[in-house]
């Protein structure tokens, strides 16, 4: 990667979509964790040109559905079990290995701690590392660890364990695309409790990976060498619950970790409850009517139909959030026909999203999707907002005609045929009427065999690790720093398209269309090579700019997410940091925070 050309550094300097809920203060007092320099109020960057086709940000849903943070209502209580309901199970407990969703990520985060957590402005803050600093260029960072933290087996905490980590990382399914992608070659002990990480090159964004499970959630190395089938059904972290039972498809259950090293504003050690039985509940209909019932005491949900539902209820507390996940899906982009642009851009001219957000029962909730960041964020760019291919089924039909009738095209189909088209999406109700808003569209044109198939969600994922997808339901982007995302995601997604671009070595498992371009990869580098946030928007844009003309993925809209509870339970979105102060986050992506819920009386 230091010998990309740097010609490539030379990008769009045009910015836009600038934020005032984001700062540049890294939010760390004396603990200097984040070092992405946003601009103040996005006043000094470059406004893009006017353009009547840009939507106003935030104009075309009903308000904000985000929750705000908030303090208990009531005094903690201690003791009580509670079970949550879970839109799907978690196929392995395993950071380094096993693909964590929303579902696996409410688990994990009562068994491992992290190292940063993310507050309310986006800012990286010290968790189990007390403070994280690079050098002048980047290229190392510094970090020193809390004293007196120990695994659930007893195993003291200290940098060695980091160091030990590494290895695992580097070799794991997941964790090798974020080492790759973060540009960490080595990891060393150079005190009891000081970690020092050394990249091949510059990474300005670096702690970002240190606040998601690959890298960012520790566990015993001994143990996971020791039996590393085993750990994804024994995990051994240090956070405040421990795992006493997974049966699989059934449920997880975590138990108080007794010995845990963190405490509450008050000093009262954490966490409160005794227990909490995790249960996979597939459909959103009956997750919510577990809610209802009070067979679970609280559920999370991806699902825009689920949150109108509880919305119309009106008797459970909900914890709602939309921020830069967004629906839609992927083509694979290695297999005919969807190797072509003008299928892929054709068949997203023929996308509605109007009506595929009206079907998913997000109308009035969700915003459309033209990029992976929502309108709110501080990365949200309209120059991209104007570019994507918005619906136009003529535009769409002359497109696909223009494929059909080529005697060169690609599927291999005589002049004339239809193309043939998987499109896949778990089995969820709303999902699958999504779906068909789509079928529906491209089969008017007279142009595409559309076959519908519904895997569940872990055999959903499964098949787009192992490339046997076609057109693909999915959601993209999260409320990380883009590098996380866009680094893994435009890197090479095989041995020989890396070779070929003299990347070797470079492949991740988790650029899920298969699109590769040497400039976005190269832009991704650009973006990680400074603090600079003008330069960082810049770099990200071209690459949604990129999205945008060759289309290697389609939006419906962004994701409204939901934790909703019975009313007993409290402290769902008051947290705080174990050096003092509010953390200021309730829950985002449904992901729960677990540590501090407790039952009021």
């Amino acid at each position: 990667m230091l010998a990309l050309p740097m010609a490539f550094g030379l990008l769009a300097a045009a910015c836009g979509g600038g934020s005032d809920s984001d700062s540049g203060d890294n939010g760390g007092g004396d603990a200097p964790v984040a070092t992405e320099a946003a601009a103040d109020d996005g006043g000094d960057a470059a406004e893009p040109a006017a353009n009547d086709d840009v939507a106003e940000a935030g104009s075309q849903a009903e308000g904000d559905v985000d929750t705000e943070a908030a303090e208990a209502a009531t005094s903690a209580i201690y003791g009580g079990d509670i079970a949550v309901g879970l839109e799907a199970e978690a196929v392995g407990l395993r950071p380094w290995e096993d693909t964590c969703a929303s579902p696996c990520y409410n688990i994990m985060v009562t068994i491992y701690d992290k190292l940063l957590e993310k507050d309310a402005e986006g800012q990286l803050q010290p968790w189990l590392a007390e403070s994280i600093s690079p050098n002048d260029d980047f290229t190392a960072w510094t970090m020193t660890l809390r004293p007196d933290i120990t695994f659930h087996n007893g195993v003291e905490l200290t940098a060695q364990t980091i160091a030990d980590m590494f290895p695992i990382q580097a070799a794991g399914t997941v964790a090798a695309g974020q080492v790759s992608a973060s540009n960490l070659t080595g990891v060393e002990a150079t005190g009891d409790l000081e970690v020092t990480y050394t990249l091949s090159s510059a990474n300005a964004a670096f702690p970002a990976y240190l606040e998601r499970a690959p890298m960012g959630m520790v566990f015993d190395p001994a143990a996971a060498v020791a039996d590393p089938d085993g750990y994804s059904t024994a995990p051994v972290g240090t956070g405040p619950f421990v795992i006493e039972s997974r049966d699989l498809d059934n449920e997880t259950k975590v138990v108080r970790n007794d010995n845990y090293w963190n405490s509450d504003a008050d000093g009262n050690q954490l966490p409160y409850l005794d227990s909490i039985s995790f249960r996979p509940i597939p459909d959103e209909g009956t997750r919510l009517d577990a809610v209802l019932s009070g067979t679970v005491d609280a559920m999370q949900s991806l699902r825009q139909g689920t949150i109108r539902d509880a919305r119309a209820d009106g008797t459970l507390s909900l914890y709602e959030q939309q921020g830069n996940n967004v629906g839609g899906g992927m083509f694979n982009v290695l297999l005919a026909p969807y190797d072509d642009v003008r299928v892929r851009k054709g068949l997203t001219h023929l996308n509605s999203q109007d009506n595929v957000i009206e079907a998913l029962g997000g109308t009035g909730i969700s915003l459309p999707g033209t990029q992976f960041f929502s309108p709110d964020s501080v990365w949200y760019s309209e120059k991209v907002a104007a570019a994507w291919p918005q619906f136009d089924f003529e535009a769409g039909v002359a497109l696909l005609t223009e494929y059909v009738n080529d005697a060169a095209r690609s599927d291999g189909k005589a002049v004339g045929d239809k193309i043939d088209v998987e499109l896949s999406c778990p089995p969820d109700p709303t999902l699958i009427a999504a779906m068909q808003v789509i079928e529906q569209v491209w089969s008017q044109s007279e142009l595409v065999n559309v076959s519908l198939t519904q895997f569940d969600q872990q055999t959903h994922i499964n098949k787009a690790i192992g490339d046997e997808h076609q057109a693909h339901c999915w959601r993209f982007s999260d409320d990380n720093d883009p590098s996380t995302t866009f680094g893994s995601g435009n890197a090479p997604p095989t041995a020989e398209i890396a070779a070929a671009n003299g990347l070797d070595g470079i492949v991740s498992p988790i650029n899920w269309p298969n699109y590769f371009k040497l400039e976005n990869f190269a832009a991704t580098q650009v973006a990680i090579g400074t603090d600079d946030f003008d330069t960082r928007f810049a770099a990200y844009e071209s690459i949604m700019m990129d999205y945008a003309e060759n289309v290697p993925l389609w939006y419906s809209g962004h994701t409204a997410t939901m934790i909703a509870t019975n009313s007993k339970l409290d402290g769902v979105v008051g947290w705080h940091l174990p050096q003092g102060g509010d953390l200021g986050v309730g829950q985002q992506g449904a992901e729960g925070r677990w540590l501090e819920v407790f039952i009021s009386e």
